[in-house]
């Protein structure tokens, strides 16, 4: 692996997966825009950005049509489940936890239309790389990460090989300084993965993540203030924990991030470049103690050790 790596000094937050985000309500489904504050399509004046596809929102009556045929195929496939669970039928998968929501928080930019770029001339957002747009990279063959640093947000992409998860040659394609980010806001519109990234000239993106996991890597540390506590000031039993959590991963893990949850525990995050894969970015490597150094069970969990 060639990974993308901070300055000396600087502080490697996170690392995950991203790309523009792409219209689930049934009028814009599959399509995204890039617009003007006046709503007008600018993907033909971004510098430097190859032609892509010319979208056009789905009238109300093909929605609805589309929605309902949805529907069916839904009702359907659950019915299915639900005739196979009562005849001892072994269902694959686990249930697992969906921050989506069929409310959208902004009707005008999620249902009748779907801008992943709102830019003015000469804003921020309009300087974003076209290979995070997966009509214009094409997933299969290319990945775009986000990486997180105590100064700066970096977007780096790499060649993807199928079935060569470890096979990472990062180019660095786009950075900003934490100054120049003025709100990072959670939209759970349909899926519970996409983000918002406002920056300082009001210009923003939006942006989303494989995973709601994928997703609370790259916003936790852009949220959060970086209020970090220096193991030093831990109890020797807070700090023994935190030591012995970071010694148990990888060769290369950093020191041991530590920080104080409002609920009082203490939530320990490592990162270890070397466990970087392809798909998914930086696994996440964390656990929470009690005050008292003791980690927790996933069962001993507070809503507020959790950000997503």
């Amino acid at each position: 692996m060639d990974l993308w790596q901070p300055d000396t000094g600087e502080t490697l937050l996170a690392r995950t997966p991203i790309a523009f985000a792409t219209g689930a309500a049934a009028p814009v489904s599959g399509m995204r825009w890039f617009r003007d504050t006046h709503r007008d399509d600018i993907q033909n004046e971004l510098e430097g950005w190859p032609e892509g596809p010319t979208y056009m929102a789905r009238s109300a009556g093909g929605s609805t049509a589309r929605t309902l045929l949805r529907g069916a195929v839904l009702g359907t496939g659950l019915a299915i489940k639900a005739f196979l669970s009562m005849h001892g039928g072994n269902i694959a998968g686990t249930p697992t936890a969906n921050a989506g929501t069929d409310t959208p928080d902004d009707p005008a930019d999620e249902v009748h239309d779907f801008p992943v770029l709102w830019a003015a001339p000469r804003t921020i957002a309009r300087t974003l790389p076209w290979q995070l747009d997966p009509d214009r990279s094409r997933a299969h063959r290319y990945r775009t990460h986000a990486v997180i640093t105590d100064r700066r947000l970096a977007i780096v992409g790499f060649d993807y090989i199928k079935g060569a998860e470890d096979f990472i040659c990062d180019d660095l394609l786009w950075e900003i300084s934490r100054s120049s980010l003025q709100a990072v806001e959670l939209r759970n519109f349909k899926h519970g993965k996409d983000t918002r990234i406002v920056f300082s000239d009001g210009s923003w993106c939006r942006l989303s993540s494989p995973t709601s996991a994928g997703r609370e890597r790259l916003t936790r540390y852009l949220i959060e203030p970086l209020d970090f506590i220096p193991l030093q000031e831990l109890t020797s039993a807070q700090r023994t924990t935190a030591e012995t959590f970071a010694a148990a991963q990888a060769a290369d893990a950093q020191p041991p991030l530590v920080k104080r949850n409002p609920c009082g525990c203490f939530r320990i995050e490592v990162v270890a470049p070397s466990m970087t894969v392809a798909t998914f970015g930086h696994p996440g490597l964390n656990t929470t103690m009690d005050a008292s150094g003791k980690e927790l069970t996933p069962m001993e969990h507070h809503p507020q050790d959790f950000l997503t």
